[in-house]
């Protein structure tokens, strides 16, 4: 699981803070503004949205809301009664039956487990677990801890069966987390029910970092600019993201880590290694789906700036080293940021 952080340099005039409807005359058209926030998934979600009808603006919060509720409850790792851990319960003595909605996002998950090389790779809790992310430790794990762990994680020891979409284990001990995917999925779902059953065009969906930009931009602007935390500086920002009908996220090592003698370690782990990535401090990626910006943040920060040359001509990179180097990836058009 990652947290990131970004922030939306016009949200102010949208009221992120203080939800309610406002308005203002715009190309000789009354257009509202509102904004609503809320916890969810272990963070907190803004939706921020602008349209001619108070009406459409209410809907699109509703229907954005319950679609992100619907992942939250599929993908609980830690509710005993959702899907996902009772496929975690079951899969290593039996195959289980996977709902149209789990499978769907499990079969995302194989994608990029694949298109990563198996940087992406859910299973890797137990590493989570040896380093001290769950429970605090004050020395470093010993070698054969982390083999051990190795020993229940790895996706190879996921079977999936195409024809009746069920998942097994191949072995007891494994169990999938979905918290690298689930977020950016769950910004998909919200903004095709809004696209598709509201007006609504202009307007921000925003979870736990993982960000979808409408298809319209904000009144009198060409398109949305994000800020990119600053991994040195918390309070500062370290570039400005232009974008419109994308979405954004960011992989952090400054946001979780724990801190063994004196030294910090990102919660970020190379499943081949079992070990915390070290000399990365952040990757931002700009793609079309809010799950491809998910995990590919995710799999740039394992694989190193060289792997945003493997992802396609949608796909746009910031990665920053620990000695604070930047390098972009834009394989078409103009760079959509801006370095501060």
């Amino acid at each position: 699981m990652k947290r990131v952080w970004v922030a939306v340099l016009w949200i102010a005039v949208f009221c992120i803070i203080t939800a309610g409807i406002r308005y203002f005359d715009h190309s000789e058209k009354k257009l509202y503004q509102s904004a609503v926030v809320f916890p969810i998934m272990s963070t907190q979600a803004s939706l921020s949205f602008t349209d001619t009808s108070e009406e459409e603006i209410e809907q699109a919060f509703r229907l954005a809301r319950a679609e992100m509720e619907k992942v939250a409850l599929l993908c609980n790792y830690f509710d005993p009664e959702s899907e996902l851990s009772k496929l975690n319960a079951e899969a290593a003595g039996k195959p289980f039956v996977c709902s149209a909605a789990l499978w769907e996002i499990l079969q995302e998950t194989r994608k990029f487990h694949r298109i990563s090389r198996g940087a992406f790779d859910p299973t890797i809790r137990p590493l989570m677990k040896v380093w001290g992310f769950h429970r605090k430790r004050k020395t470093l794990p010993e070698e054969s801890e982390i083999v051990q762990a190795k020993k229940i994680c790895g996706f190879d020891k996921v079977v999936f069966n195409d024809a009746d979409h069920s998942v097994s284990f191949r072995i007891p001990g494994v169990s999938i987390d979905l918290g690298g995917i689930a977020k950016g999925w769950a910004v998909d779902k919200a903004a095709e029910a809004v696209l598709k059953y509201t007006s609504v065009r202009i307007g921000i969906i925003d979870l736990g970092g993982n960000m979808r930009c409408l298809p319209e931009p904000p009144p009198g602007k060409e398109s949305y600019t994000i800020a990119v935390r600053d991994p040195k500086n918390s309070d500062g920002i370290c570039a400005l993201v232009s974008v419109l009908d994308e979405c954004v996220a960011t992989s952090g090592s400054y946001e979780r880590y724990i801190t063994i003698g004196g030294r910090q370690y990102t919660h970020i782990i190379n499943p081949v290694s079992g070990r915390p990535v070290e000399g990365v401090l952040s990757a931002t990626v700009i793609t079309p789906r809010g799950v491809d910006s998910d995990a590919l943040s995710t799999s740039l920060f394992v694989n190193g700036q060289d792997f945003a040359k493997d992802l396609g001509p949608d796909v746009r990179t910031l990665f920053i080293t620990a000695d604070g180097v930047k390098t972009e990836w834009i394989p078409e058009g103009k760079s959509p940021f801006r370095m501060q």
